[in-house]
């Protein structure tokens, strides 16, 4: 009932900028969170960025200062802004979206397919 689609993933050099957009859609009452997961090849996913419903934010130490999650909860959207790319940024990443979809306070979690991110001179 709830669809997660990401987009934004392309090829970057190292040190350019991306910005990855994470949409939902479907019978959502509220979003309680958002979270941007990444998983490069022969790692284990690896949570990148959270926020809640009120705005609070966190990162992975390796990100952290670089890459900025904000969202838009009237389009029920999530971004990832990611600056100053490193080689070991490269992953695909993951929306990860913690919903309600009644009143009734329970809460369940959905997930985008993933967008691809390379980053190589």
């Amino acid at each position: 009932q709830v669809h997660v689609v990401e987009s934004g993933g392309d090829l970057v050099q190292p040190g350019g900028s991306l910005r990855l957009s994470c949409a939902a859609s479907g019978s959502i009452f509220s979003i309680n969170a958002i979270r941007w997961y990444r998983q490069a090849p022969g790692n284990q996913r690896e949570l990148v960025a959270h926020i809640t419903s009120g705005g609070s934010t966190n990162y992975v130490d390796s990100v952290k200062g670089r890459f900025t999650i904000s969202r838009d909860n009237a389009k029920n959207t999530a971004y990832l802004q990611m600056n100053s790319l490193k080689p070991e940024d490269a992953a695909v990443y993951y929306c990860n979206v913690i919903a309600s979809l009644t009143d009734r306070g329970a809460t369940f979690s959905y997930w985008g397919q993933g967008t691809q991110v390379t980053v190589s001179s």
